[in-house]
């Protein structure tokens, strides 16, 4: 298995099939039975803390993130897979994904609409992320304060494990980046109403020179996903890393690989999203056909980034596997998203067809 782990020579024409079948099935097995057992087991230990928490509507916020959105850890964890530190970076990946979980729902369910609160509360991300950085009092302006340092000892569990990453001055500008999106986008999408629209627009319009290529809904989208930030982690577990990995692992996740994760989350949730209120950056388009054919794109140019970065076997079983896990959930019966399903799974081409089936059948037995 290590063997494997470590190997990201791309399969040659003739032999792509059956060789990348075989190491996706051994990725597959590999995450079920040995990756998955630690996430569960780093989630327990979480829970126990957020049990901590002294105010009552904080405990529930962190228990309800860790309960629902367990997925996020479950998924990212993939990411730990290759890494020369899995341990380390697995304990990274939870954690951070942690935070991220529950200062969502301290912005979407506690009763806020206070952007400055949700910007201070965002300072634990980049606090995570910058050993060594005095720790800001996170709930300076949000109307609960006592979490037992539940969050203080989350972002102390990233530096600890940050520490051990022997590379990982060499991805921090980067990673700064990607996490300053986040924060925008996390508190922009939860202000008012009457005011989040507009302040999400003007945002994204001044970050689009960069990215000419695609709609305001879909850097926003982008700006959403946390894989981008768990590839860097891989990245600088290694002890040899080289700036082109550096550049090639951005361009292919930001924005093509986490556009396409979270739109398909968008995709397939849109019913929930609509009762809710919620946004939902499927919404923009102005019909089916060009909701699939911005998706396609998205399938397209994520394969094309894989093809050239360092880690291409690895990147492109994550575009397989984001369609196949997205795409065999039940809501895209819910949502009868049967024939655009078909259409995403075929314009990815036999491997994600592949993955899907699988992915189907875990989930008839799990």
């Amino acid at each position: 298995m290590e063997t494997y782990i470590k190997t990201n020579q791309y399969p040659t024409k003739g032999s792509h099939f059956s060789k990348l079948a075989t190491r996706q099935s051994r990725i597959l097995v590999y995450y079920i039975f040995r990756i998955l057992p630690q996430v569960n087991k780093l989630l327990s230990k979480w829970e126990r803390e957020a049990k901590l928490c002294s105010e009552a509507e904080l405990r529930q916020q962190a228990l309800a993130s860790l309960d629902s959105k367990a997925f996020h850890c479950q998924g990212g964890a993939v990411f730990a897979i290759p890494c020369n530190n899995r341990e380390t970076v697995l304990k990274l990946i939870v954690a951070y994904q942690t935070i991220c979980d529950y200062l969502d729902n301290l912005c979407d369910r506690a009763g806020s609409t206070d952007g400055r609160a949700f910007l201070q509360l965002h300072q634990a991300l980049i606090d995570a992320l910058t050993p060594g950085k005095e720790q800001e009092d996170y709930y300076r302006y949000f109307p609960l304060k006592d979490d037992g340092i539940y969050l203080g000892k989350l972002v102390r569990e990233c530096r600890l494990c940050i520490e051990k990453l022997p590379s990982y001055f060499m991805v921090y500008d980067e990673l700064m980046r990607l996490v300053d999106y986040y924060i925008q986008l996390q508190v922009k999408k939860h202000l008012a109403l009457e005011y989040r629209e507009n302040d999400l627009k003007n945002w994204v319009n001044e970050k689009l020179q960069e990215y000419p290529e695609i709609y305001w809904q879909e850097f926003a989208a982008a700006s959403g996903s946390t894989l981008a930030v768990f590839a860097l982690f891989d990245l600088a577990s290694r002890k040899n890393l080289k700036r082109e990995h550096i550049k090639q692992s951005i361009e292919a996740y930001f924005p093509w690989i986490c556009g396409l994760h979270i739109l398909l989350d968008y995709l397939i949730d849109q019913t929930e999203d609509r009762e809710g209120g919620d946004l939902n950056f499927t919404f923009y388009y102005k019909n089916h056909e060009e909701m699939l054919a911005r998706l396609k794109l998205f399938v397209r140019e994520a394969h094309r980034c894989t093809e050239i970065s360092e880690s291409q076997a690895f990147d492109k079983t994550v575009v397989e596997g984001l369609l196949a896990m997205y795409l065999s959930d039940s809501k895209v019966k819910k949502e009868k998203l049967q024939a655009i399903a078909a259409e995403l799974l075929n314009e990815s081409g036999a491997g994600a067809r592949r993955t899907y089936r699988i992915c189907s059948l875990v989930r008839k037995v799990l």
